[in-house]
């Protein structure tokens, strides 16, 4: 495919805005960095090119379709080509080249190539080689198996940049199938007596993923208008999903119709009036915060299941460690305690000042409670005492708690004492890929 990305015939200023700094690792001369952040997103100079820019740009390459990564004022994009339906669902109109995974481009005097991520349909970490170097930007990313993306790849580089979304000891996810198979049991209890099943979770990514892991024998499945859009993108690219009716092709007088239906709906569609068409039911929120007691509790539903699109503690480690990188820099999450972890490991550590947030899980959280403008201090004082961080190697070390790290990064109202966490898992990746 040819597009207008890798013509370098135009012009764009990029001034640095004195008004926003960019925090860095102060003893790293950053002169010779091939990616810096930049108040338009972060710039890769060699290749005159932005990764998930937040302001408009020339060339903008996106790691994946979520409204924090990818935006509309683009001149150009660059993305996974299993994610293009999504993207242009959520942003028509836009001029897009894609590449299939592992393909290499010539963009500027850097050779750009895609690898998947695992965090969602056509996620992608973004492979830059220059003059000898090689730096990966992971965008969001999960190790966790999912039915309806590509599995996380290790790249190996010399400096990787990472998300840390949930970036504390304290998140440790269980097997993804116990946790459907506890959606399952919750379903196939209430429709045994004659009670809908709504589970809450993201329409993007996490609704599909639940869609292509459930029984889908239980009963009937149908879902709110905010989700069809994106399965339908999701079938058109290859991605097995079992039949779905949207609720607003039931009449409302018709609520036997959803006595053993699951539901699943977006956040947004808690305590509407939207509910009532399906009589007597239980509901449930799908989210990596569900890891805090309290969420629940505040989310004011029957069920939480622990479930996210995004590594956990564990597994930002396992990741980390397989690119065999030497320099890591940190986007968004829980950005201080991973730095001071990677510096503990003995490795070159920093952080980008970025406008990443977590669209996924803190989004639908912060629907939760939305009276809630700050975590109390006696939720984060809760959360400060079980900032503890293990190496693989050698015993547990307690990690600086006074940035309220787990308070701050948790969705307003959700900085709660930790529920007892999983079994230790094993969460070591094969050899990381050598280009």
């Amino acid at each position: 495919m040819t597009s207008a990305f890798d013509d370098q015939d135009h012009e764009q200023d990029h001034a640095q805005d004195p008004e926003q700094p960019v925090k860095h690792d102060p003893t790293h001369d950053d002169t010779q960095d091939l990616v810096v952040a930049r108040p338009e997103g972060l710039y890769c100079a060699a290749g005159d090119f932005y990764i998930d820019p937040w302001r408009p740009v020339e060339r903008a390459v996106i790691t994946h379709a979520h409204s924090d990564h990818a935006r509309f004022g683009h001149r150009h994009y660059l993305a996974a080509r299993p994610g293009a339906n999504v993207l242009l669902s959520r942003l028509p109109g836009i001029t897009l080249q894609t590449l299939a995974y592992g393909e290499r481009l010539a963009v500027g005097n850097t050779v750009v190539s895609l690898h998947p991520a695992g965090h969602v349909l056509g996620s992608a970490q973004v492979r830059i080689e220059h003059a000898g170097r090689v730096w990966v930007a992971s965008g969001d990313y999960k190790l966790d198996p999912d039915p309806t993306c590509e599995a996380f790849e290790p790249v190996r580089c010399d400096t990787f940049i990472t998300e840390s979304t949930f970036g504390l000891p304290i998140y440790r996810w269980d097997p993804p199938q116990s946790v459907f198979d506890g959606i399952d049991s919750w379903w196939r209890r209430n429709a045994a007596e004659g009670r809908a099943s709504v589970l809450f979770c993201y329409s993007f990514g996490k609704a599909q993923r639940v869609l292509a892991s459930v029984d889908a024998g239980i009963g009937p499945i149908f879902c709110h208008g905010a989700v069809e859009p994106l399965n339908r993108a999701y079938r058109e690219a290859g991605v097995p999903l079992p039949p779905v009716r949207l609720v607003s092709e039931i009449e409302r007088k018709d609520k036997a119709m959803f006595r053993q239906a699951l539901i699943v709906a977006p956040p947004s569609a808690q305590g509407s009036a939207w509910l009532k068409r399906f009589g007597d039911y239980s509901d449930a929120f799908a989210s990596g915060w569900m890891r805090l007691r309290g969420a629940r509790r505040r989310r004011g539903v029957d069920r939480g299941f622990v479930l996210s699109d995004h590594a956990d503690w564990p597994s930002l480690q396992s990741a980390i460690q397989a690119t065999q990188a030497r320099r890591v820099i940190v986007t968004h999450g829980s950005v201080e305690p991973m730095v001071r972890w990677l510096r503990e490991q003995g490795l070159e550590a920093g952080a980008f000042e970025t406008q990443y947030g977590d669209d996924t899980d803190a989004a639908d959280a912060a629907d939760a409670a939305p009276g809630d403008a700050t975590a109390t201090a006696q939720d984060s004082d809760a959360a400060s005492q079980v900032l503890v961080a293990k190496d693989h190697d050698g015993p547990p070390q307690a990690l600086a708690a006074k940035d309220s790290d787990a308070a701050r990064h948790a969705p307003a109202g959700q900085a709660d004492e930790p529920v007892a966490q999983p079994a230790p898992r094993d969460d070591s990746l094969p050899g990381a890929n050598p280009r």
